[in-house]
């Protein structure tokens, strides 16, 4: 009986692995969703007792962070960019009284514009960079556009996003990896960013050796298109050899940066190694905490079931990217995806052993934008609440049922997740899938001045069929704001 028993696990493990080879992917984008105009209701939001939420401003295009100037009014930051290659004018917003929208700026078509925050009588905005590279904005509060940093490496997969203001005064920012997983393949391909830029790929932050390791592959749609070996760290086509040797430089692919709210200085390292810092936000205690998006089963060195990641963040840390996931290192089958070889390490040393997570979210949850609760008003003090913009899937991997879609909250002292809100229903789903008034996918949040209320960024509609077709829907975007309810005397 006893042996029975311990064998369980691991028949339970392979029932898994076979379901999951020959059921069809279900993400939250897949099958039959609604992409016509939305309706808004907040009762289809499930909350814990004693919560209400409300919306306060519909019909945003890709509407990304949210911030509150002097006079605590809400601002919204439209992206202008999506995942499918629509380029669009991004903007910040004031959100009026009664939800109607005055636009404050209007940027360039090199989003997406994907953080905010106000100091000091000005927005700072992280402009993510598609087509141009990655800048950190200056924004008066008449609209007055100026660019603190310009030419940031974000052409690729993930942007340079942000910022926040340290304790220590200074402006802090990310930016995101070119690849998935270092090395330039079809996928970046389908993502539009290789045909741009064919000489561009990821830019470690110090020299590193290389193992040597290459991979074969052919760009679409001609399968049988020539083929080319590419090594990591290098462009499309450039192979690599044992024990060469990556320059490094700042700024530089997966990295924390910080500088000078003014300007004027080149930006300084913080810490190294993620592969998509998306949100980043201090805690009461004036800690930096860093979400960081995990690996797809793409390209030509696909990762499997690597989850999304809260990291406490130190100064001078290697986070563990490419070659480890959650502080495990790629050196056995944890990592392979069902049906071929795992990723094998393509550093030959290693800048650190890295740190483990202070929590692993969802996988393909894209886990994003976050806040620290710092008011008893509201509640959970000292925890930080993330936004789950939900899979991507069937592009970045299968999932067998939708993934993310809702607000968590972390304790960070022990790492414990719960849910916080999510829509009604048998699944948690965007509500375009369950056919309801409620989440479709959140992005960020952030928590009024006065501590009260949490205010949840909600993307919009977004479909993905096959391979990397992904369809946005235009002003399906809604800005959420969740209170705590006062008892009636």
């Amino acid at each position: 009986m006893k042996t029975s028993l311990r064998l369980l696990p691991l028949l339970l493990l392979f029932v898994l692995c076979g379901c999951y080879r020959i059921l069809p992917s279900n993400g939250g984008g897949q099958g039959s969703i609604r992409t016509e105009a939305r309706p808004i209701n907040p009762d289809d939001i499930a909350l814990p007792a004693g919560y209400s939420a409300e919306a306060v401003a519909t019909g945003l295009t890709f509407p990304t962070a949210v911030a509150f100037d002097e006079q605590g009014r809400l601002h919204v930051l439209e992206a202008g960019y999506s995942y499918g290659e629509v380029f669009l004018e991004p903007k910040l917003l004031r959100v009026e009284p009664g939800g109607s929208l005055t636009t404050v700026a209007t940027g360039i078509k090199n989003g997406p514009w994907t953080g905010v925050t106000f100091h000091n009588g000005n927005f700072y905005v992280a402009e993510g960079g598609e087509m141009l590279g990655g800048k950190i904005l200056r924004i008066s509060p008449d609209g007055n556009i100026t660019s603190l940093i310009e030419d940031l490496p974000t052409m690729g997969d993930h942007h340079t996003n942000g910022p926040v203001i340290g304790a220590d005064g200074m402006l802090y920012f990310s930016l995101g990896t070119a690849t998935n997983s270092g090395v330039v393949g079809p996928d970046n391909y389908d993502y539009g960013w290789l045909e741009r830029y064919p000489d561009f790929h990821d830019i470690p932050c110090q020299d590193i050796v290389l193992v040597g390791r290459n991979y074969t592959s052919n760009l679409p749609p001609e399968p049988k298109s020539e083929e080319h070996v590419t090594g990591a760290y290098s462009p499309y086509g450039a192979a690599t050899t044992p024990g060469q040797v990556i320059e490094g430089r700042i700024p530089c692919s997966g990295a924390v940066l910080r500088m000078l709210p003014e300007g004027g200085a080149p930006p300084e390292l913080v810490a190294w190694g993620f592969r998509n810092p998306f949100g980043l936000a201090f805690s009461p205690a004036g800690q930096l905490y860093v979400s960081d998006n995990g690996y797809d089963v793409r390209g030509s060195r696909p990762v499997w079931g690597t989850g999304d990641y809260l990291w406490e963040v130190e100064q001078g840390q290697w986070y563990g990217w490419p070659d480890y996931s959650g502080g495990l290192a790629f050196n056995g089958d944890r990592f392979a995806p069902p049906g071929e070889e795992p990723p094998q390490p393509i550093l030959a040393q290693h800048p650190n052993k890295p740190p483990k997570p202070v929590a692993t979210l969802g996988v393909h949850s894209s886990s994003n934008g976050l806040d620290f609760s710092r008011s008893d008003a509201f509640g959970f003090k000292g925890q930080v609440f993330v936004a789950q913009f939900g899979d991507l899937a069937p592009g970045v991997g299968k999932v067998l049922a939708p993934v993310g879609y809702k607000v968590l909250r972390v304790d960070v002292e022990s790492g414990v997740v719960t849910e916080f809100a999510a829509n009604e229903g048998k699944i948690v789903a965007p509500a375009s899938k369950l056919k309801n008034g409620g989440f479709e996918r959140p992005i960020s949040v952030k928590f009024s001045p006065d501590g009260e209320s949490l205010y949840v960024v909600d993307f919009g509609i977004m479909e993905t069929g096959e391979g990397e077709d992904i369809n946005p829907v235009v002003k399906t975007g809604v800005i959420w704001k969740i209170t705590k309810t006062k008892p009636s005397l």
